[in-house]
């Protein structure tokens, strides 16, 4: 490879939601070059583009990271698996594929603390809306303008409706209206509160991941170069004044000396090679891996660096702190005369039916995202919004990768949605290769140790609705021994795991923000040409799903790198 060949205007870092986004967007410019580096390989892994696949992706080499949290306290010493999608596509190849935006309060909070009102929820809904493609929208569905509202058609980013409904289910949402949760027909108008099927990113009864939606087609274009199967292993840097810099903090002193990102060190084809950005370098491996990197090459806490022996670039003691997730509690319940997952896929017959409905339809169980009910609602009176998130499956196991059981059941896993504990991401080893140590610290915090007890609570006021009484639902999980909160709490230490939302390792926030790392519009602080843009700069968690609020954001990054703002 030439000199010449190894410079491109934009090198993005992480081929995941975010960055097969900005690839698009910043390639759709003849006269800019962009580079795409990804640590996985293609997105060719069947079980990647079969919606029920997730059960064979995540702890799966060939398309996870497979990483392990440290025993966590709150958990009772647990480890847990922490997936995170390593393949085209990044986590929208292995993830639930629900369609979610959150709260519109999430986003009017984001533009509070960072001072900047293109993240009130108004602006951030046009950039959802620029590429969707809303299965209501098409033409002779029943979409009105309310619809037309709220969402976008014609874009790259498709939403359906699920192709598989269950009457437990059914039943399950209506004993949730007479337990005081209300209906609702869309989830992503600003306010989630109610009970439906979830949307989904699929297409026909496929996945429909990031790789697909954005990359496809974009990769004929000869200035967009993808280099997969490539682990970058350090951000290069050089030191430039603030007025000799052409992409910089908008407030960053004149003449100051700051570092500037010139490029990547890069593991390629079997060889390290250094590789340049004429314009800039955009971080995009997501809340685990964008942390993790600008930690290797010397920014971040310098305690921590300095631990390591690794050079202090710049000081920056908010990269890894802040990490966010949600912790879901599997309620598990035994039922009666009840057609479930586990008894359909118990039966040599049902597994036939499942695999031909799929084969002939593109429907059945086969097309079933791993959750398909969802409820937003409040664990207690004095919460003043829905804080509580439900998943409801009509499956039961004992655990992620174990057989479901041989008996009717369902799974009604709950999260808190605005948790108060925070935990970090931080190297442990100088060996690009070698994983960071994750601590999310879950329910360190009274408060999300009482709002776990409370969503039990509310699952148990679910379950003993009418509608659901001729199942004759039986406790399985937590068990109905717990009762008081510290009870509860407790037992959330021993069912509660990850529902893989990790986000804020790299928040932004003004320059008075001492724990910000990148600014409102994701520039580094104190580091010119270097942008990080995915989940890991959200200040707070939003109030659902994070895939597609992580598209948002990097809607908008790819608007403010092409105007140079």
């Amino acid at each position: 490879m030439t000199e010449a060949a190894t410079r491109f205007d934009y090198i993005i870092i992480g081929a995941g939601s975010a960055g097969c986004l900005l690839a698009k967007r910043l390639s759709e410019d003849p006269h800019v070059s962009v580079l795409l580096i990804e640590a996985g390989g293609r997105d060719n892994y069947p079980w990647i583009h079969i919606p029920v696949g997730y059960l064979y992706c995540i702890d799966n080499p060939r398309t996870d990271w497979r990483f392990r949290t440290i025993p966590i306290s709150g958990l009772n010493g647990r480890s847990l698996l922490y997936p995170r999608g390593r393949t085209l596509g990044g986590c929208s190849s292995i993830n639930g594929m629900i369609y979610m935006r959150g709260q519109a309060r999430d986003y009017d909070h984001w533009a509070e603390v960072t001072g900047d009102s293109a993240w009130r929820w108004d602006a951030c809904l046009e950039d959802f809306k620029r590429h969707e493609d809303h299965y209501r929208l098409d033409p002779g569905a029943d979409g009105d303008v309310e619809h037309q509202r709220f969402h976008g058609h014609g874009g790259e980013w498709r939403i359906e409706r699920q192709r598989f409904s269950w009457q437990v289910l059914d039943d399950f949402a209506a004993a949730a209206q007479q337990a005081g949760i209300p209906a609702t027909d869309d989830f992503n108008r600003g306010d989630n509160e109610g009970v439906d099927y979830f949307e989904v990113n699929q297409r026909s009864g496929w996945r429909w991941n990031t790789a697909k939606a954005f990359l496809r087609g974009a990769l004929a274009r000869p200035n967009l170069t993808l280099w997969h199967s490539s682990m970058v292993e350090r951000l290069l840097f050089e030191t430039t004044s603030r007025d000799e810099s052409d992409t910089k903090e908008a407030d960053a002193p004149e003449g100051e000396q700051q570092p500037r990102c010139t490029g990547v060190r890069v593991r390629h084809a079997g060889k390290a090679r250094a590789v340049r950005a004429n314009r800039e370098v955009v971080l995009s491996a997501g809340a685990i891996g964008s942390p993790h990197l600008l930690q290797l090459s010397g920014i971040g806490p310098r305690e921590l660096l300095e631990q390591y022996q690794i050079p202090v670039l710049k000081e920056a003691p908010g990269v890894g702190e802040n990490l966010q997730d949600h912790l879901q509690l599997r309620a598990v319940y035994r039922l009666r005369d009840a057609k479930t997952l586990n008894t359909m896929a118990n039966s040599a017959w049902g597994k036939m039916r499942i695999a031909w409905d799929y084969l002939v339809k593109r429907s059945g169980p086969m097309s079933m995202a791993p959750s398909q009910l969802g409820i937003f609602t409040r664990s207690s009176e004095d919460q003043p919004w829905p804080n509580l998130e439900f998943h409801v499956q009509p499956l039961s196991l004992e655990a992620f990768g174990q057989p479901l059981h041989d008996f009717p059941a369902i799974t009604a896993s709950v999260c808190n949605l605005n948790p108060t504990s925070r935990g970090s991401v931080r190297i442990q080893s100088t060996d690009p290769s070698h994983g960071p140590k994750i601590a999310p610290n879950y329910l360190s915090t009274e408060e999300d140790r009482k709002v776990a007890a409370d969503s039990l609570r509310v699952v148990r006021r679910i379950v003993q609705q009418a509608a659901f009484a001729h199942y004759s639902p039986q406790e399985m999980k937590p068990g109905t021994d717990f009762q008081s909160d510290e009870e509860l709490a407790k037992v959330a230490g021993d069912i509660g795991t990850t529902i893989f939302h990790p986000v804020g390792t790299a928040v932004m926030g003004g320059r008075e923000d001492p724990m910000a790392v990148v600014d409102s519009h994701l520039r580094v602080h104190g580091v010119s040409g270097l942008r990080v843009v995915d989940a890991s700069v959200m200040p707070t968690i939003v109030s659902g799903n994070t895939n597609s609020p992580t598209l948002m954001i990097a809607e908008k990054a790819a608007d403010w790198i092409k105007r140079g703002v």
